[in-house]
């Protein structure tokens, strides 16, 4: 049985079989936290199509982040009644644990939205 979208996206498995996965080390290892893979090591899709292929994804992390960012902050500052700059102290640690995070989710919502699902796909 295969995974749910949202399951695959947030595992940062391949869109195609929703198997392989994306990127060759955890998210939060920080051990090569920008590699990727060529190919999905499961079903060998071209996780690269093109070059600049990922260009639209940066505009997804802008996006993602910050409204991330904006929501963080109200929280903090209204909500739990921190002062704004300790609030946006506070920003800057999580948003330092999250940064590669944001560039992988954003990379595999755009490979998401061009590749179709294919049940069952290895090549």
């Amino acid at each position: 049985m295969s995974r749910s979208i949202v399951a695959s996206v947030l595992g940062m498995h391949c869109p195609r079989c929703r198997e392989g996965k994306m990127f060759p080390s955890p998210t939060f290892s920080f051990s090569r936290p920008f590699e990727m893979h060529d190919h999905c090591p499961h079903c060998r899709q071209d996780l690269a199509p093109e070059p600049g292929f990922y260009y639209g994804a940066m505009f997804l992390s802008y996006i993602l982040s910050g409204f991330f960012c904006l929501g963080l902050v109200a929280f903090i500052h209204w909500v739990l009644g921190v002062a704004l700059v300790p609030s946006f102290l506070i920003l800057l640690v999580v948003v330092g644990f999250l940064f590669v995070w944001f560039f992988r989710i954003a990379r595999v919502l755009w490979i998401t939205i061009v590749v179709p699902f294919r049940p069952g796909a290895r090549d």
